[in-house]
């Protein structure tokens, strides 16, 4: 086993190397605080992979951290024997800063191994990297992306041969291997036999997307009459994305210009986070009935409609899967082609709307952990089994997936779709808002919220386990005059039921979640987040009516709150 280096020597190593001038100049010019967070910790493989700051150091997004851990998947690569090597992997990043060269960095580490490389030329999206792993049929999949994160960070997503991002077991296979990587300085790089690929599959990416539209008669009636905006937010989905409306067959989509070219710097916005409803300030200047934004890597949608007296109004990513689930389902049922094996799958920290609009339609749902990739295991299971059959799978995070062409989430795939429903109700003579509240009106009102407390450093992440500590031994037994009926804990896998006093095991994989159930049908979850120093508190509070479940979110907040304290 390889003695993990002390701080100290971590810094020294990097004192004496060659490094390229940033990075040097950046190295001579920290303060000792900076330099400790710098290297306190390697980057650790988190929900969706390897994601920080870009700089120096071992708890950076750099070169040499990309070169160590595509060294170690090369070396992990090497032990499954010659096959996994010819099959080889396909490498692919977003707009970021740094993204085409830590791309190029890991085609070379890989090539110095003799694995066969298909390398995107410039940005693509997210689940096209996914599709083509799947196309290709490659050993793996290499994608340099930060998501939704701001400017300063990058990051490094795996994923294995069925298209989707790395599970825990291999991924902690490749950790290990990383671990033995020792000399980051002088990792051995080739240039020369990588296989580019783009055009050709993005071709074959936009066929199978044709297939997520489900009435093509509606598109016809309202592609010339639906108004759209769409904004890629400076990231890779413009192209993919703008085509993809345009053969569904939406013709009034007005691109925002000044968020359409790729640029790392997200010259407009701050946040370039689909989920904020600032990065519409552009958009609204278009004056559309709908409004689209994905995030840099295409992988997340957020929504934006016009209502009846013109403002506009932002949709929860909760509230855009309830409107996509009972849109597919019952848009299935008119056409005769709800099948009678069908479901969806869901987040444990996800609402549970979706999962009552599926089982009126005799659809069932399957809660799995946070991370795209178990809702991937999940298709790959149906596959296997051939006992269900996919219909859509959501996380609360903005993430969709309606075909399984592609094994995570996919903002191309979504925006289809979502100008398909605003059609939808457009024909009904409904706002999508009106169509949320047909919804509600049918299953009751759910409102909800997803926020996140900051603990940077190594003393943050010190002092959110402690908070995890205190909930999971001292948690509360109601939140002010609510009641806890249930606690779940995934990290010790128990479900206790406060009022029998009842205990029974969670199914779902071991993980660091804490859920309260509530009498009143509301919960409250805690959750570390696997790719960034924060703690995630997700609250659904229920209603009669969204006066009534608005009224009690603010109030759960406020208990929340005080706990945190």
């Amino acid at each position: 086993m390889v003695k993990e280096k002390t701080i100290q020597e971590k810094i020294k190593d990097w004192e004496v190397a060659d490094l390229p001038e940033g990075l040097r100049l950046e190295f001579a010019n920290a303060s000792q605080a900076q330099l400790e967070d710098a290297f306190y910790q390697d980057l650790n493989f988190g929900t969706a992979g390897m994601r920080g700051l870009l700089g120096v150091g071992s708890n950076r997004m750099n070169i040499y951290t990309v070169a160590q851990t595509t060294e170690a998947l090369a070396r992990h690569m090497e032990k499954q024997g010659d096959d996994a090597k010819k099959r080889g992997v396909v490498i692919s990043g977003d707009s970021r800063i740094n993204s085409e060269l830590f791309k190029k960095v890991s085609a070379e580490v890989l090539r110095a191994h003799d694995i066969t490389v298909y390398l995107f030329n410039g940005p693509h999206p997210t689940p096209e990297l996914s599709f083509a792993v799947m196309n290709l049929h490659t050993y793996a999949g290499i994608m340099i992306t930060a998501s939704h994160n701001t400017k300063e960070y990058n990051g490094y997503k795996l994923y294995g041969e069925d298209g989707g991002q790395l599970p825990p077991k291999p991924a902690d296979e490749i950790v290990a291997e990383r671990a033995g990587v020792t000399d980051i300085f002088h990792i051995k790089q080739v240039a020369g036999g990588i296989k580019k690929i783009g055009a050709d599959m993005d071709k074959a990416y936009l066929e199978h997307v044709k297939t997520v539209t489900i009435n093509p008669e509606l598109i016809k009636k309202w592609g010339d009459k639906l108004t759209i905006s769409f904004t890629p937010l400076h990231g890779a989905g413009g192209d993919l994305g703008s085509r993809a409306l345009k053969q569904a067959g939406f013709n009034k989509v007005s691109i925002v210009k000044e968020q359409f070219e790729p640029d790392g710097t997200f010259p407009t916005v701050k946040y370039p986070n689909p989920e904020f409803h600032e990065v519409f300030k552009l958009s609204e200047g278009y004056q559309t009935d709908l409004e689209l934004a994905v995030d840099p890597d295409s992988d997340r949608m957020g929504v934006g409609y016009r209502k009846a007296d013109g403002s506009y109004a932002y949709l929860t990513g909760n509230q855009i899967a309830a409107l996509m689930v009972n849109y597919i389902l019952t848009a299935q049922q008119q056409a005769g082609t709800l099948p009678k094996n069908g479901a969806i799958v869901t987040s444990n920290v996800s609402s549970n709307l979706p999962g009552l609009i599926a089982d009126s339609f005799g659809i069932k749902q399957f809660t799995v952990l946070t991370g795209f990739k178990y809702i991937a295991d999940k298709i790959v299971e149906f596959d296997a089994k051939q006992d269900y059959q996919f219909e859509f799978g959501f996380e609360e995070s903005y993430g969709f997936l309606i075909k399984p062409f592609v094994h995570d989430k996919d903002a191309v795939q979504a925006i289809t779709l979502m100008s398909e429903l605003a059609a939808y109700y457009k024909d009904r003579g409904m706002t999508i808002g009106d169509g949320l509240d047909e919804i509600y009106a049918k299953f009751s009102a759910f409102a909800e919220s997803s926020e996140a407390t900051e603990f940077p450093g190594e003393q943050g992440q010190a002092q959110m386990a402690a908070v995890m500590t205190r909930f999971r031994n001292q948690g509360p037994k109601n939140f002010g005059e609510v009641a806890v009926k249930t606690v779940e804990d995934n990290e010790l896998r128990v479900s206790k039921d406060l009022t029998t006093g009842a205990s029974k095991r969670i199914s779902l994989p071991k993980a660091n979640v804490i859920k309260y159930w509530l009498v009143d049908g509301s919960w409250i979850a805690l959750r570390p987040s696997g790719t960034e120093p924060k703690l995630k508190v997700y609250i659904a509070a229920k209603g009669e009516d969204m006066a009534a479940a608005n009224k009690q979110l603010t109030y759960l907040k406020d208990q929340i709150n005080q706990l945190l304290k």
